[in-house]
């Protein structure tokens, strides 16, 4: 799977990682596939939301201690 783009949000605190990938969402084109990776653990919960309320793919979501890895696919 090729990863389109990176988002770095460690240190960011809710709703800035969220935000931060909706605005990187925006500019790509169906099927692009983005990762996240977050160090706010609201981000557990604040990203699969964001994506089942826009129709975006969380492909995975990885817990790794220090941080938390998404990939979203892009509706």
């Amino acid at each position: 799977m090729e990863i389109t783009q990176e988002i770095d949000a460690i240190g960011l605190l809710c709703p800035l990682p969220v935000l931060r990938l909706r605005k990187v969402l925006e500019g790509l084109p169906s099927g692009a596939v983005v990762r996240l990776i977050a160090s706010d653990g609201a981000s557990w919960i604040d990203v699969p939301h964001f994506c089942g309320q826009t129709g975006h793919e969380l492909i995975s979501a990885e817990d790794t201690g220090k941080t938390k890895i998404y990939l979203v696919r892009r509706r």
